[in-house]
């Protein structure tokens, strides 16, 4: 359903993006097409068309369940998966007894976890990383969550679903056990993979996935910088076409922002502005030259030397 909560019929977009955010495929489904077949035939038109065999899908933890990374297993693809927190294995109790919850900047912690239920059950690599950057923002997040769920149980705050509220019949009180393990785990970050760890070290696990705000920025550009949407076609040719602009239009704009270095934007802000004109005065024509500053001039030097 829309976020805006409108009630305009949807479609579902599937964008195809390198590690760099370049566009490589884009196709269109009905709004009602579920999300794990959309991304199969996204990948399986790009690796047909292309006939390449080694393809690696990065994505973030809400994008993938259990079962849609079993599917994608199946079709014979690797991935990178954020992980959330909250599925950390105990199996780091251990750990926490020797060292408590102390770590260095950047240490990287191996693990596997169990995922699908019963028979379906299968075993993936899972690789955590400490950061002290996000240590402090986690810790100020679990105090804010632990002041908010205090007030409540003081009765000082209407009752409402948090993480760290028990509720048992008409008392109400923090959940300690939940807070604590929150405080255990606090500046991990984990990542869920099937390559294996002699073919990929957890270090290039981590900085493949760290590519993935280039995906997001290019989403971001589709959306704002191109107007992607909202989208006035109703007939599946017109949406097509508008797409198929779309994407070329990001294709060029991150061709634009690798050869000049510079954000779309702001590419278009400075470029806007060099216009050249000729003017009919009095039966005689007056060109007026485009003004070129220094810094246009240099962004139009790179956008020549790239062609």
């Amino acid at each position: 359903m829309s976020k805006e909560r409108r009630v305009d019929p949807q479609i579902q977009v599937g964008l195809l993006v390198d590690p760099a955010g370049f566009p490589l495929e884009l196709l269109m489904f009905e709004g009602n097409k579920a999300e794990t077949t959309a991304i199969i035939l996204v990948l399986e038109a790009f690796q047909e068309r292309h006939g390449i065999t080694d393809l690696v899908v990065v994505a973030d933890a809400g994008m993938l369940s259990a079962n849609n990374l079993n599917v994608i297993e199946d079709a014979g693809f690797t991935f990178i998966v954020g992980s959330r927190l909250t599925k950390a294995p105990y199996d780091f109790q251990e750990y926490f007894d020797a060292k408590g919850n102390r770590f260095t900047n950047g240490e990287v912690l191996e693990s596997t976890r169990l995922m699908g239920t019963g028979k379906n059950a299968w075993e993936l690599r899972v690789v955590y990383q400490r950061s002290a950057k996000r240590l402090a923002r986690d810790n100020r997040n679990i105090n804010l969550m632990e002041r908010k769920a205090l007030a409540v149980a003081e009765g000082k705050s209407l009752l409402k679903k948090m993480r760290f509220l028990k509720v048992t019949g008409a008392e109400k009180e923090l959940n300690e056990k939940i807070i604590e393990r929150a405080r255990m785990l606090a500046g991990l970050k984990g990542y869920v993979t099937n390559l294996p760890i002699e073919a990929v070290p957890a270090t290039k696990v981590i900085s493949a996935y760290h590519d993935l705000w280039q995906v997001k920025a290019s989403f971001r550009m589709t959306k704002s910088d191109l107007r992607a949407r909202p989208i006035f076609h109703r007939e599946v040719d017109s949406l097509d076409a508008h797409l198929t602009v779309v994407f070329a239009a990001l294709a060029i704009g991150r061709h634009l922002q690798k050869l000049t270095g510079l954000p779309l934007k702001r590419l278009i802000t400075d470029l806007k502005a060099v216009r050249s004109a000729k003017v009919l005065i009095n039966g005689q024509v007056v060109t007026f030259v485009a003004q070129i500053t220094e810094g246009v001039g240099e962004v139009l030097s790179r956008l020549r030397g790239g062609y």
